[in-house]
């Protein structure tokens, strides 16, 4: 394997560098998929080289790393495979973070400024995006304290996007000279427990590799479709991985929140192999097999079981969405993607009338398969994406792209502010 010895980088107007390639590493429960890619002047992703390595039973739970030396060993695994085939090894990593206690929500921020006709400074601005993000911090550390138990929890700023900005109702992209006395600022955060957080910056560092981003998974799933239709009238998005489910709402033009709960494909294949009496890897195989239709005469016996679980499974996106509902009317297209997501009745469950009754949706949702080629901003030239397992390792990719990319005066005040409360 040759090795590309420098990459060539662009300076982006705020002093950040826009990389020419980067790995998307996908720490998932089942499956470390690693994809290797360079950006090119469009900037788009075009994926040169895939690797993937399957997880062992105790290496991962629910989402989250439970061994960090074997976990370690999967992705460089992983990453071998992708580098070969691409021909290079990039120096920089985007990895995803998933687990029941990351916690991804939108805080809105209303001011009434004391001088309206003064314009708006970079200074005003960026105090305002503090009082924003320490608001969100707040929260997320109330919500996972007592979700855990704990007298206290370490929690800690994964990534942040705004998500728009308004004066005096009016929307606009760049605050900066513009005059007004009530100023809206809408930023989406992600927050993990440092335990989380430290376990896959960890990994990245055993891997020799310089972590650009961290960055919570059904986020990065939730942005890969750049639709009009999206925009206008939002999306749910559901990622049914091997230990977690994770579900994105986007609404109003934006990401309003994201949630996570440890039910996924693992507990489907653990179910088939204690009612059936089998090992393992024979009930995982059983399971994929009758995903794609050809489990022969253990079809019937497969669907009951299954069947049984996905009641449990709908139960709990029910009592998420009602959630990030917020006594709202929840958007009526529903994308699913990720492993699990691959047995008819997941899709099934949630087409189904019962499903829809329960919660605020203006008619039953049209939910839909979320496929590779639906993410325009990506190439695969290797033709190896081939389902809906493959969109996470892709929404990872565009990240790095739109974090390369972005020349946004609201993102780049985000940036500093974030840089700046983390010293």
């Amino acid at each position: 394997m040759t090795t590309m010895t420098t990459l060539r980088r662009l300076w982006a107007r705020d002093g950040r560098e826009r990389l020419e390639a980067c790995t998307a590493l996908d720490v998932g429960t089942e499956f470390a998929k690693a994809l290797v890619f360079e950006i090119d002047e469009a900037n788009v992703g075009v994926v040169k080289g895939v690797g993937r390595k399957r997880q062992g039973l105790a290496h991962m739970q629910s989402g989250t790393v439970a061994d960090i030396a074997a976990v370690v060993d999967n992705c460089a695994v992983a990453l071998q495979e992708a580098e070969e085939m691409a021909g290079f090894r990039p120096e920089q990593v985007i990895i995803g973070i998933a687990g029941e206690l990351v916690k991804g929500f939108t805080t809105i921020h209303d001011q009434q400024r004391p001088k309206p006709e003064n314009p708006i400074g970079e200074g005003e601005l960026a105090k305002l995006i503090e009082g924003v993000q320490r608001r969100a911090m707040q929260e997320a550390e109330r919500s996972v304290t007592w979700e855990t138990g704990l007298p206290s929890v370490d929690v800690r700023l994964v990534h942040a996007a705004v998500v728009g900005a308004w004066i005096d109702g009016y929307a606009v992209t760049n605050p900066i000279g513009f005059k007004g006395r009530n100023v809206r600022i809408a930023i989406f955060d992600a927050f993990a427990p440092l335990v989380h957080l430290g376990a896959l910056q960890t990994v990245a560092q055993r891997l020799g590799m310089e972590l650009i981003a961290v960055v919570a998974e059904p986020y990065a799933v939730a942005r890969v479709l750049d639709s009009e239709q999206v925009r206008q009238a939002g999306a749910l998005f559901i990622d049914v991985g091997g230990g977690t489910t994770d579900v994105a709402l986007v609404r109003q033009g934006g990401i309003e929140g994201t949630r996570m709960f440890a039910l996924g494909g693992r507990a489907f294949t653990k179910s088939i192999a204690d009612r059936l009496e089998l090992p393992f890897p024979r009930a995982e195989a059983l399971k994929v097999d009758y995903a794609r239709g050809i489990a022969g005469d253990r079809t019937e016996e497969i669907r009951a079981i299954v069947g049984d679980d996905v009641a449990v499974w709908a139960a709990g996106v029910e009592l998420v969405m009602e959630e990030l509902a917020a006594g709202d009317l929840l958007p009526g297209r529903v994308y699913l993607c990720g492993g699990g997501s691959r047995l008819p009745e997941i899709a099934a469950a949630l087409r189904a009338e019962t499903f829809a009754r329960h919660l605020p949706f203006a008619r039953p949702p049209e939910v839909s398969i979320l496929a590779p080629e639906q993410i325009e901003r990506i190439r695969d030239e290797t033709r190896l994406l081939e389902d809906q397992q493959d969109v996470t390792p892709m929404g990872l990719a565009f990240q790095a792209i739109e974090l390369g990319t972005s020349t946004n005066v609201l993102d780049a005040s985000l940036r500093r502010v974030v840089r700046a409360m983390r010293i």
